[in-house]
């Protein structure tokens, strides 16, 4: 299954989730899309519950099925924690989200196109692989050709907030994963828990 690439606000208000992390395709029309969308009365069952939670993080994170199995996969052989809250620590340390956490982004899909041209630097190297694995204490930054990017900039200006486990340089554009987050600081919106489940049937 590759990755999805089609109008984002559709799948946010189907899901019921914010996808790009803004909360404007929710705050507009908060129900699903579609005639009956307003109206439905539809009760789930638990295997829907469960593929909806695990269709709500694969979408925010932007990942085909293949990635996110992979992902699951690892976090399964961490020794220490639950299962769920390991997976969800991995894929908030994925470079794409890692450069949409530091604000040089409005959304993880840019961030994913920053990371895919060629713009951000890993301690100081080049990298383009949105998938790459930041460790605890690199330095995540902008490359010198690429810092007056009106695009960057912008995204910059216009952020209200970081988490507290990333610290950010605004004049140098830089920052770094200073420790690992812990899962109140992760999306309260998805039910790791069905995810588990999920694979493990």
């Amino acid at each position: 299954m590759s990755r999805y690439t089609g109008p984002s606000w559709k799948k946010s208000r189907r899901l019921g989730i914010s996808l790009t992390g803004t909360g404007k395709e929710i705050e507009r029309r908060p129900y699903a899309p579609g005639q009956h969308g307003a109206n439905t009365r539809r009760k789930m069952s638990e295997y829907g519950q469960q593929l909806q939670e695990k269709q709500k993080l694969r979408l925010m994170y932007g990942m085909n099925e293949r990635q996110f199995v992979t992902v699951f996969k690892k976090a399964g052989k961490t020794k220490e924690g639950k299962h769920g809250e390991n997976f969800m620590v991995l894929l908030e340390r994925r470079l794409d989200n890692v450069v949409f956490r530091l604000g040089l982004a409005t959304t993880r899909r840019q961030a994913r196109q920053l990371v895919n041209h060629g713009h951000i630097t890993v301690d100081g190297k080049r990298v383009d692989i949105p998938s790459y694995e930041v460790a605890v204490g690199q330095v995540i930054a902008v490359r010198e050709k690429s810092k007056d990017m009106s695009i960057i900039r912008n995204a910059v200006e216009s952020l209200f907030g970081r988490p507290d486990f990333v610290t950010f340089d605004a004049e140098k554009l830089e920052g770094s994963l200073n420790r690992l987050p812990v899962r109140d600081e992760l999306t309260a919106d998805v039910d790791e828990s069905y995810i588990v489940e999920y694979y493990n049937k």
